[in-house]
C-alpha cells in the first residue's frame, strides 16, 4: 500500500473543478482532507493524504492534478517533539489545527503523528523549543 502526503496549490482558475472527485472515481484512490483553504478566485491549497493499494496509482493520480496545472507539493518533513523534556504545559495543543497534539485524560501531552500535516504552528508555539520540524 501507497500513502501519500501532498500540498496541492490551485491556480484560482483551477478552484472550481471536482479534482478530488477525479482522484477517487478516475484513479481509484483513497483520500483524506487533513486541511484545506479553497476561495473562489482566490489560490487554493489542499493538505492530502493519499493512499492505495499501488504506488503506480497514486503516482498516476499525482501526474494528472500536475497536468492539470495544479502544484503538488510531497511533504517530506515531519515534526519531532522531545518527550522526556516536555513540561505537559498544552500550549502547543492551540495552534494544532490536526489536533495531532494534544491533551491526554491524564493531563499529559500527546501526539499522533498520523494525523500531524506539519504546519510547524505548534514549533514556534511551544515556550521550550522542544518541537522542531526535520526532513
Amino acid at each position: 500500500m501507497s500513502k501519500r502526503r501532498v500540498v496541492l496549490t490551485f491556480p484560482p482558475s483551477l478552484v472550481e473543478l471536482p479534482i478530488t472527485y477525479r482522484l477517487v472515481k478516475d484513479f481509484d484512490l483513497k483520500i483524506n482532507i487533513m486541511r484545506a483553504h479553497i476561495s473562489p478566485k482566490e489560490e487554493g491549497k489542499l493538505v492530502l493524504e493519499v493512499e492505495d493499494g499501488s504506488t503506480e496509482q497514486v503516482e498516476a493520480g499525482l501526474r494528472f492534478l500536475e497536468e492539470q496545472g495544479i502544484r503538488v507539493t510531497r511533504l517530506s518533513k515531519e515534526i519531532k517533539w522531545d518527550q522526556e523534556s516536555c513540561v505537559h504545559c498544552g500550549a502547543c495543543t492551540a495552534v494544532c489545527l490536526s489536533q495531532a497534539l494534544y491533551m491526554s485524560p491524564d493531563w499529559e501531552l500527546d501526539f499522533d503523528p498520523n494525523k500531524c500535516i506539519v504546519c510547524e504552528l505548534c514549533v514556534t508555539a511551544c515556550p521550550l523549543q522542544i518541537l522542531e520540524a526535520t526532513f
